[in-house]
């Protein structure tokens, strides 16, 4: 089996590469699917949000208020994100560890790759850093001004899902949305990275960053074949 930690900013398209990745045949978990099942009442993590964020981060119905907690964390007066991944980035990655060891006996010989914004930022909550948890690490970059449209753009379509409206931005409402996109990135732009780590670029041509997943597809399958062959 072939442990892959899949990184990149907001915005990179790092959900479109794994998704990508998943349509060849990898097992695909995603951090951020993880963390909100997590975040839920009853869940541990839960319980240690809410006691040191305030009650304030709840809604109405008892559950986690996601956009306030979010303004919280990554306030630019005084940025909580670190506080906060340290309640949530523990409990996540014991939950893939777990998930990984069942795939190692189920199916030795997948690729399982991990979807995190913070694979280098967060080995400070796993044995032996990032290094310890894979055998390889995929970054995506792209253009800061990309990431934030694509943001933009996500968080639209989102609210048209949930409210039925249009995706249809006011100015006031796209600048926020810039200006949150920007925040984010200020607290977690990934600038630096390990050398031997594997780089897709993703500046927008769909088909380009296709040609480059298949590219690195095989050159996954491959350390697989010699991390299975050196085993036996």
């Amino acid at each position: 089996m072939l442990r892959v930690g899949l990184t990149g900013d907001l915005g990179s398209g790092k959900s479109t590469v794994a998704r990508m990745l998943s349509e060849r045949g990898a097992i695909i978990l995603s951090s951020d699917e993880m963390g909100r099942a997590l975040m839920q009442p009853g869940q541990p993590p839960f319980a240690k949000i809410v006691a040191l964020f305030g009650p304030e981060v709840l809604s109405a119905d008892g559950t986690l208020d996601r956009k306030r907690l979010a303004a919280l964390a990554f306030d630019t007066q005084r940025p909580r994100v670190e506080e906060l991944n340290a309640i949530l980035h523990p409990a996540v990655i014991e939950a893939q560890a777990t998930q990984i060891a069942k795939f190692a006996t189920t199916v030795p010989h997948a690729i399982v790759v991990v979807e995190s914004a913070l694979i280098f930022s967060a080995q400070q909550w796993s044995r032996g850093g990032w290094r310890g948890r894979f055998d390889q690490v995929l970054v995506v970059t792209a253009p800061d001004e990309v990431k934030i449209q694509r943001f933009v753009d996500r968080m639209a379509a989102g609210r048209a899902r949930s409210a039925e409206e249009s995706t249809e931005l006011s100015s006031e409402e796209r600048e926020a949305l810039v200006e949150d996109a920007r925040r984010r990135l200020q607290v977690q732009h990934l600038t630096d990275y390990p050398s031997d780590c594997i780089v897709l670029h993703n500046q927008g041509d769909v088909e380009q960053l296709e040609q480059q997943v298949e590219a690195v597809w095989k050159q996954l399958q491959e350390l697989e074949r010699l991390s299975a062959a050196s085993q036996r």
